[in-house]
């Protein structure tokens, strides 16, 4: 494989500290290219554009918008790139989440180094990759027979991905004009999405949308 290209690779997550290990890691590795590296999903999708990275590694918490919101962005402005979603969630409702917005695999973080490597070429190969963790709590759950509800995917599954945006930001005590200005749209607008996320969240304050975006996974405490 030494006379192969590098599989050239996109890091996407809100710890410097974390893409700095991931870069280090990978780095040793000939096999790798790290061309890129991100702390907002909105960045990565430009970088995406630009760069046509083999591979790109999602984290799914980052403000504004998640990891999982950014997978359909990200493949539209870079068709080839393939999805790896690296996160310290191993909850169901993340990973079908996650396969659903069309990530080709899902790592957890609290894998050994080694397994990183693999996930990366299983899906450069064209396979999909799910961390042993992750699939051993699938197995049990279809070992005892449960159906995947609705209801795994979060509270958060009814909305729309500007709708997710606009939540995270005000979760994060970002006001109405603050939110408008981050997203480019009309302050009418942010109002009408707050709207909606109280009526469909049975949320009504900042501190009550703070919560359940902790809960679900899309804030960190």
């Amino acid at each position: 494989m030494t006379d192969k290209q590098p599989i050239t690779i996109l890091l996407v997550d809100d710890q410097a500290i974390v893409r700095a290990a991931f870069q280090s890691l990978l780095e040793r590795n000939g096999h790798f290219k790290v061309v890129g590296s991100a702390g907002d999903a909105r960045s990565a999708i430009a970088l995406a554009a630009e760069r046509k990275p083999d591979l790109a590694i999602l984290d799914i918490t980052m403000a504004g918008m998640s990891g999982i919101d950014a997978v359909g962005p990200l493949k539209k402005a870079s068709p080839k790139t393939r999805v790896l979603m690296a996160s310290q969630h191993e909850a169901m409702k993340f990973v079908q989440q996650a396969l659903q917005a069309g990530a080709d695999g899902y790592l957890s973080k609290d894998s050994e180094p080694e397994e990183l490597t693999l996930a990366i070429e299983s899906i450069h190969r064209g396979d999909t990759y799910l961390s042993p963790k992750v699939a051993s709590g699938i197995m049990a759950r279809a070992v005892r027979g449960e159906v995947p509800t609705p209801n795994d995917t979060g509270t958060l599954s009814d909305l729309t991905p500007r709708e997710r945006e606009v939540f995270q930001l005000l979760a994060l005590g970002k006001a109405n004009k603050e939110v408008a200005s981050m997203l480019g749209l009309s302050l009418g607008t942010v109002k009408k999405h707050r709207e909606n996320l109280q009526r469909k969240l049975d949320c009504h304050s900042a501190a009550e949308l703070a919560r359940l975006a902790i809960r679900e996974g899309l804030l960190d405490v």
